[in-house]
């Protein structure tokens, strides 16, 4: 049964972010999307073209076509926005008709883009949300900060994903914590298929029943750590030689310098890698043959897309402590120091040589993905919406 609406409630609310085919955002922006359709009406503004190749690390835009299809009779989705014609961004901004516009923030070629967007609301005298993905960039940067503060004045309410980021919003852009809410990133369910194979996977893999397998998924970025979990796993083939690391993600920096790493430290033929955007239809593979997922990142001020797939599986995970990765697991057992390979293999041996240490970790994440489930997201979204609309 729909929920009806306070008088100051809104009726239908506009999105501006990234929609599949696109890559970017689009899980996050998916279920978000579908989420609130349940309470409302939804236009999505997406892009047609997003932004120049030469500002994407090796020049690749290629639209990923295998994402679900997102159906549902309250959504609107438009790919209209291209980043070379700012008439498309002043048209989505002045002529939407929608109760508020809720912009999910995180780069910064886009930066005019949602400027405009955001004032053609304004001016209207309709409320601007945003979600803010990147509170801090991944790599420094004072332009991204400057250029983010400057935008954030068009805005009456932020949300972010962490207690952390929730501290940095306010302390760092000076924004009333009276208007920052935190709301977690929700699991991104789409990416588990209904009849999953495990055996079948592991043999399409490469990996057999007895080797015990570490994911470590997403873009190769040096702040994600891949240099601590190599480190790392040296220390684990030691003492679990069954053991296999399997790192998966589209290059965002030189693989030479790790692949000299692996050759140093002898683990080459326990390690198989993956070094390519992995399509939405076959995510689920590297997670269904992974019996641990590891997030050793270096810095963070967010939540993790990897780690919200990692729940929707179900996955046992071990995360440094950064940002809001904590969040993810819930048990300080499972947080270890950044850049700290020791740490990090400690910790991974423990639970490879444990069944039910991982049968456990397997349980806890089920209990972080109810917290996290998307009709708690709704309602607390909504209710977000709700108070920029009686201010």
């Amino acid at each position: 049964m729909r929920k009806s609406h306070p008088i100051n409630s809104p009726k239908k609310i506009a999105m501006l972010g990234s929609f599949q085919p696109l890559r970017a955002l689009s899980g996050y922006c998916l279920e978000l999307a579908l989420a609130m359709c349940e309470l409302g009406k939804v236009e999505f503004f997406s892009f047609k073209k997003i932004y120049p190749a030469f500002l994407y690390p090796g020049g690749d835009l290629k639209n990923d076509y295998t994402f679900p299809v997102a159906g549902h009779a309250r959504l609107k989705v438009k790919r209209r926005l291209t980043w070379y014609n700012p008439l498309s961004w002043i048209a989505e901004g002045l002529y939407t008709q929608a109760d508020l516009l809720h912009a999910q923030w995180w780069s910064m070629p886009l930066w005019l883009v949602y400027v405009i967007v955001c004032v053609g609301f304004k001016v209207r005298g309709k409320p601007v949300v945003f979600t803010v993905h990147n509170v801090m960039p991944h790599e420094p940067s004072l332009i991204y900060t400057m250029l983010s503060r400057m935008l954030f004045k068009l805005g009456d309410h932020f949300i972010v994903h962490s207690t952390s980021n929730r501290e940095q919003l306010i302390k760092n852009y000076k924004i009333i914590p009276e208007q920052v809410t935190e709301i977690p990133h929700g699991p991104l369910d789409f990416y588990v298929p209904r009849n999953l194979d495990l055996n079948k996977a592991r043999e399409e893999m490469g990996f057999d029943k007895e080797q015990k397998v570490i994911l470590f998924f997403g873009a190769i970025r040096p702040y994600k750590g891949i240099d601590t979990a190599l480190n790392a796993f040296v220390r684990v083939v030691n003492e679990v030689p069954q053991s296999r690391l399997l790192i998966a993600g589209k290059l965002w920096t030189d693989w030479e310098q790790y692949d000299r790493l692996m050759k140093k430290l002898e683990i080459t033929d326990y390690v198989k890698t993956f070094l390519r955007y992995i399509p939405s239809k076959d995510v689920w593979r590297f997670f269904a043959v992974s019996d641990l997922v590891v997030i050793p990142y270096h810095d963070f001020d967010s939540q993790s897309g990897v780690g919200a797939i990692a729940l929707s599986f179900r996955k046992p995970m071990i995360v440094t402590n950064v940002g809001g990765l904590p969040e993810l697991v819930g048990d300080h057992r499972y947080v270890v120091p950044p850049k700290d390979p020791f740490s990090l293999a400690q910790a991974i041996v423990r639970c490879l040589k444990d069944n039910s240490r991982l049968k456990s970790m397997s349980a806890n994440a089920e209990k972080v993905a109810a917290k996290f489930a998307w009709p708690i997201i709704t309602e607390k979204t909504w209710g977000v919406y709700t108070k920029v609309l009686n201010i």
